[in-house]
């Protein structure tokens, strides 16, 4: 399975790719969609859909997640993020990926076994749990890619469920 992991925001929008073979994640691409600050917003949410459907076409994942709000400064910002979220869920959905969305505390319990966990030690636990050589920047990749981990984790718990109940309702 391979999987974008996105941490959607107005100015830079984290990504990345990681792909479970057998026990092992590969990660395949990190980075960051940066709009500029001097471009209208309407302007800003096609740079991201645009940028992050060309990544989807050159890496064919397989799933979308995404992290979900939970919390903005002021609500101008919660509606800005909104967009952004929107823009991304649009990008993923047309170009035909199912799409899974999850809380920060969720993302944060799966990589790190606290929820509360700040952005350097999620960034630690995802270049340890990636076995990468280089520390993924901005915080805003390394975000996602704990989006993807934490998709994976999910994935994989809830077939095992899925398939308890198979086999008990066979029985």
């Amino acid at each position: 399975m391979r999987v974008l992991g996105i941490d959607p925001g107005s100015i830079i929008t984290g990504y990345g790719i990681v792909e479970k073979k057998g026990k092992n994640l590969n990660t395949l691409k990190w980075g960051a969609v940066r709009t500029k600050r001097n471009q209208s917003f309407p302007e800003k949410l096609k740079k991201i859909y645009d940028d992050l459907c060309e990544i989807i076409k050159d890496y064919e994942p397989s799933v979308g997640a995404i992290e979900n709000i939970f919390f903005a400064k002021n609500a101008k910002s919660a509606l800005k993020l909104g967009q952004v979220r929107g823009a991304t869920i649009l990008a993923l959905i047309n170009s035909g990926l199912k799409t899974a969305e999850y809380t920060p505390l969720e993302i944060k319990q799966s990589i790190t076994g606290y929820g509360r966990a700040d952005k350097n030690q999620v960034r630690i636990m995802v270049t340890k749990l990636l076995c990468l050589k280089e520390t993924p920047q901005p915080f805003d990749a390394s975000d996602a890619l704990a989006v993807a981990i934490c998709h994976l984790h999910s994935a994989v718990f809830k077939e095992k469920c899925s398939n308890l109940l198979q086999s008990s309702r066979k029985r």
